[in-house]
């Protein structure tokens, strides 16, 4: 089945009870048992949830993988992989990844003995720099965020293969629709299905997908030991979202390339970052790994300097200025002071996320609405 077909059909049947389309949303904490264990494949909705069920068959059928698994947010399912760590492994990750994800390696897993080191992945000599026998993973996050850096996911695959490592792939930012991480050789794939799986900024949950049973069991057992699933409305409502993701992502993409085009011709704009710019570092591997570019655009007004940053994103009407991404609606953010305040200047800076950076998520809207407001908010 083409992918197109897996976002509606893939893992999915009617439901048992009635024929339901669409998967009941099943709204119940236990389920009768006729004798102790005598039940109908469901016991408790911490360990499995019908609803839920759909979406994790789903999860895996669209990233082409053989179980998936959701979880209460994004950073939950980060959680669940780094509970895979013991004290005193090491973890090499992108230097310039989402600040959340920086928040909860930095500031709760290095005090459990996890030790993490940042590096800019594009450079695949670097990474195996910081590789030792202690290493246990590679953290991949591509697109990154907010700067668009592109890493080349076959080339971590084959790090990983070389010195006996897991990989994981956030996956957030290309969805599966641009690209399929298990296929380029990734162990482990990650959503913040917040984004633009739910699509329409009315859900948080996060998502792990892989291939390997033996794998995929060790995180069954976090998922059901910690607890920290989704319930049944925002599984539904994820799988409801998934099912338009294909046409979604097509206006993302084609509006997204409208946007950057116009920031990048605009005498008031100094730098933008989009990986469809065939002058974007690793744009060529952008273009073999990735269908499309995405409708993520980051920039910087000339200058670089603060006060104009705010100026913008406070006269924006038709983007709102708001955390989070991948909505139908365009979002504009402040990386600096929002989604990326946890990591400290000096570290944030290094990978060039300074004070003025503007980050868009580029909604479905008419392009040339947006662009009138970019015009207009500009100046």
């Amino acid at each position: 089945m083409r992918f197109n077909s897996k976002t509606i059909h893939g893992g999915q049947s009617p439901d048992k009870a009635y024929g339901a389309v669409m998967p009941p949303i099943y709204q119940t904490s236990t389920y009768a048992q006729s004798t102790p264990g005598g039940h109908q494949g469901f016991e408790y909705s911490r360990s499995g949830n019908p609803t839920r069920a759909a979406l994790e068959a789903s999860l895996a059928s669209i990233e082409n993988g053989n179980y998936g698994l959701a979880f209460g947010s994004g950073l939950a399912a980060i959680d669940a992989v780094m509970k895979l760590m013991k004290p005193g492994d090491e973890i090499v990750s992108t230097n310039d990844l989402y600040g959340g994800s920086y928040r909860l390696f930095k500031k709760v897993f290095e005090d459990f003995g996890l030790k993490f080191h940042f590096v800019g992945m594009q450079d695949v000599a670097a990474v195996e720099e910081k590789i030792n026998e202690n290493t246990r993973l590679l953290w991949v996050e591509t697109p990154t965020n907010p700067m668009m850096n592109v890493i080349d996911i076959e080339a971590m695959a084959a790090l990983a293969e070389k010195h006996k490592l897991l990989l994981a792939v956030d996956n957030t930012f290309a969805t599966p629709y641009l690209q399929l991480p298990l296929d380029l050789g990734a162990d482990i794939v990650m959503h913040s299905a917040t984004k633009y799986l739910g699509g329409h900024s009315d859900v948080v949950v996060g998502a792990l997908v892989v291939k390997d049973k033996e794998l995929a069991d060790k995180l069954y057992f976090l998922q059901n030991a910690s607890g920290a699933v989704c319930g049944p409305m925002d599984s539904f409502l994820t799988l409801r979202g998934i099912k338009t993701l294909h046409v979604r992502m097509q206006r993302h993409c084609e509006n997204g390339r409208i946007v950057a085009e116009y920031l990048k011709a605009h005498p008031a704009i100094e730098k933008v970052y989009w990986p469809g710019f065939e002058d974007h570092p690793n744009h060529d591997v952008a273009a073999r790994q990735m269908r499309d570019f995405g409708g993520m655009v980051s920039f910087v007004p000339k200058g670089s300097s603060y006060d104009a940053a705010i100026a913008i994103v406070e006269k924006l009407k038709v983007f709102t200025l708001a955390e989070s991404l991948g909505g139908v609606e365009s979002l504009a953010g402040h990386p600096a002071s929002m989604t990326h305040a946890s990591i400290p200047k000096e570290e944030r800076e290094k990978s060039g996320v300074v004070d003025s950076l503007i980050r868009l998520s580029v909604g479905i809207e008419d392009a040339a609405d947006l662009v009138a407001d970019l015009e207009q908010a500009i100046g």
